[in-house]
């Protein structure tokens, strides 16, 4: 319609009216022109259980989420490959590749944040997860609102370390060295392999030394000030870490307990 009326020659009295007219058209199209919107966050859903995994997927899609599902452990390893998630919400009993195998395998090449379904009530199970690189874990039967709230708040997360910008040498107590801009670890001479939660722990710690910090002041800098869930998951992060970090030339952990009170790197 507009084309059609750009052709039509208006008599010459009209012409001012006319040439005004199609100026604000113009105008008004291009108010309208579409500015760049910033993509959804892409959330990877996998269970078995495909009715549930379709329920999940359906509730993070109206809460704004690019939502893919895989139902086996295979399929999961394959999609979070090709689809990149951000998220990955990862049932723990699936065929072929169990959860376990599956988060360890997507750990290779991305670092997701992965959010653990189980209906086991074992302890193991969620200390292997998160030891493997999970960053949290919800039991079922579980409120697919509080699913969706935690996917929110793992994602109001830092994709990198939490250390402060002008923090850009390394991190040293005594025989713990920690590099926020390589993002490694070292003991002595050697290289410790640390997850992203882990690495988020051990600095805000590092930052510290001598300072304790509860769990409650670790959930809110690691995990997020509306963070929801058990704050007891602080202690199986610790407890990798330690077992990972080892002792010092002294024989001594890197990581105190302060009975009652919380966790701190470095004495006094």
């Amino acid at each position: 319609m507009f084309e059609d009326l750009m052709k039509i020659s208006p008599p010459d009295a009209e012409r001012g009216w006319y040439s005004l007219l199609a100026r604000a058209m113009l105008g008004s199209m291009a108010d309208r022109t579409p500015t760049t919107a910033t993509p959804p966050r892409r959330v990877l859903v996998v269970d078995d259980e495909q009715p549930l995994a379709q329920m999940v997927a359906s509730y993070l899609i109206r809460a704004g989420f690019d939502t893919r599902q895989a139902y086996t452990g295979t399929q999961a390893v394959d999609e979070a490959r090709r689809f990149s998630p951000d998220v990955v919400v990862l049932d723990l009993g699936l065929p072929e590749l169990d959860g376990l195998e599956v988060c360890r395998r997507i750990r290779t090449f991305s670092d997701c944040y992965i959010l653990m379904l189980t209906a086991r009530g074992s302890e193991d199970d969620k200390i292997s997860g998160l030891t493997l690189g999970a960053d949290d874990y919800i039991t079922k039967p579980f409120s697919i609102r509080e699913l969706v709230t935690r996917v929110h708040a793992v994602l109001r997360r830092p994709r990198t370390s939490i250390t402060p910008p002008q923090v850009t040498t390394p991190l040293i107590v005594g025989d713990l060295i920690l590099d926020p801009v390589a993002h490694r670890v070292r003991v002595g001479e050697t290289t410790v392999e640390l997850t992203r939660t882990e690495f988020e722990l051990l600095v805000a710690l590092a930052l510290r030394p001598g300072q304790v910090l509860t769990r409650h002041d670790l959930v809110t800098e690691v995990w997020d000030t509306t963070w929801v869930g058990d704050e007891r998951i602080v202690d199986v992060h610790i407890g990798n870490l330690r077992r990972k970090l080892g002792t010092d030339t002294r024989g001594r952990g890197f990581i105190d307990t302060v009975r009652g009170v919380g966790y701190r790197v470095g004495q006094p």
